[in-house]
């Protein structure tokens, strides 16, 4: 038999049982959609936190305490106080390879406009710190080398504070020049900072203020408070020489021996981003793999549906063979009619998934990132599936023996 004729006699099979055969579909349907869904989901949860990572800063390094010991237990990185403002300034001056260093403490504290207050996380820096992070100013200026020098006590605010602080809308630029106090300090706002929006682990980056290091320490901190210090490396592909020598210098600072281990901790951008990125590409594989468990399920529902119609059309089957058709004809029909459930099923299973991240990026649920790989790859494993199915049907139709097939009631 040519092969048009069994694709037209398959066809007609399906056609004959619409219903059943949208049942049957309708497992690969689902299957399809889901792991398109999945991983387009994964995907787009990858491609956020990537984003969010960057928006911390550019090829930033950043500098802890080390872990101080108490009865012979570690408490932790940022537990011991070595790490200081002298640290920072050799770092400034030795670490040829970083563009940008500014230290950091940070303190909660009330801030206090008028008869309105908030209570906001309030760090001092140094002016490098806004190039570090990339945050421009949406009026003012920022603070100077100076202001950090004599402690002055000027302050820069993060766009939720002013918003606490002045109301809903408010004009930037009259926000500057007003008066506030930082716990029971008096500070002037010299600049408000741009929105940067909510960063990658759920907080909000512009609930804050900045203020001249010099000016928070001692004065909106409690004595030995352990700093921070982050650097800013010129060129992405020179972070890991830029940590080791961070690493050396602070080594030498510290007059740290051979065999002494490091008092600090220096984390790279690019290494969170890597961690990040493992925990999503796992993520992703542990969603998809979960979806395509339901393909599996509706292959064997494809099956269960071929050997069915296999013993509903044992005399149509019994009269094909005794007027000539060879079993290899009736194989590659019966293959045939499991392989079009297939791609029917898959098409429009790519159609649903589709519509599904278009509707979940609409109502702003998840983020979703449809690729033509994981398109490919749902409807080439959907496929494969099916036909794997379809195959015991088919020999067990093509095997029949055309007296008792005919003999069949």
């Amino acid at each position: 038999m040519k092969f048009r004729r069994l694709l037209r006699t398959a066809l007609r099979s399906i056609a004959r049982n619409r219903l059943r055969s949208f049942l049957t579909a309708l497992g690969i349907v689902i299957g399809v959609a889901a792991v398109i869904v999945m991983i387009a989901i994964g995907q787009g949860a990858r491609q956020r936190i990537e984003r969010e990572i960057s928006g911390l800063g550019r090829n930033m390094l950043t500098v802890y305490s080390g872990s101080q010991q108490f009865g012979g237990v570690a408490r932790g990185a940022g537990t011991s106080t070595r790490l200081t403002l002298d640290d920072a300034a050799r770092l400034r001056e030795e670490a040829t390879l970083v563009a940008y260093e500014s230290p950091i403490v940070r303190s909660v504290v009330q801030v206090v406009a008028g008869d309105l207050n908030w209570s906001t996380m309030v760090m001092g820096v140094d002016p490098d710190y806004l190039a570090i992070r990339d945050w421009p100013l949406a009026a003012g200026e920022p603070f100077s080398d100076h202001d950090v020098r004599t402690g002055a006590k000027v302050a820069l605010l993060g766009q939720a504070v002013a918003r606490e602080l002045y109301g809903e809308p408010f004009d930037p630029r009259a926000v500057v020049g007003r008066k506030l106090r930082l716990g029971k300090v008096p500070f002037t706002v010299v600049g408000v900072l741009a929105e940067k929006g909510e960063s990658g682990f759920g907080g909000d980056q512009d609930d804050v203020v900045m203020a001249p290091i010099n000016a928070v320490l001692g004065r909106l901190t409690r004595p030995g408070m352990p700093i921070q210090v982050v650097l800013s490396v010129a060129s992405a592909d020179r972070m890991k020489a830029a940590q080791e020598q961070a690493r050396q210098i602070l080594r030498s600072a510290h007059k740290l021996g051979e065999d002494e281990e490091d008092d600090f901790v220096i984390r790279s951008q690019a290494d969170l981003a890597a961690a990040a990125t493992a925990t999503t590409e796992t993520l992703t594989l542990l969603l998809g793999g979960v979806a395509a468990v339901s393909l599996l399920v509706g292959g064997i529902g494809i099956m269960n549906i071929m050997l069915v119609s296999v013993t509903e059309r044992t005399r149509e089957i019994g009269i094909r063979l005794a007027v000539g058709a060879r079993a290899r004809d009736i194989l590659l029909q019966f293959l045939l009619e499991a392989a079009t459930l297939t791609v029917a099923g898959a098409l429009l299973g790519v159609l649903l998934g589709l519509a599904a991240c278009v509707g979940f990026a609409a109502q702003g649920r998840f983020e979703t990132d449809p690729t033509a790989a994981s398109i490919l790859l749902a409807t080439g494993f959907a496929g494969a599936v099916g036909l794997l199915f379809g195959i015991a049907p088919a020999r067990r139709a093509a095997h029949l023996d055309p007296i008792e097939a005919l003999r069949h009631e």
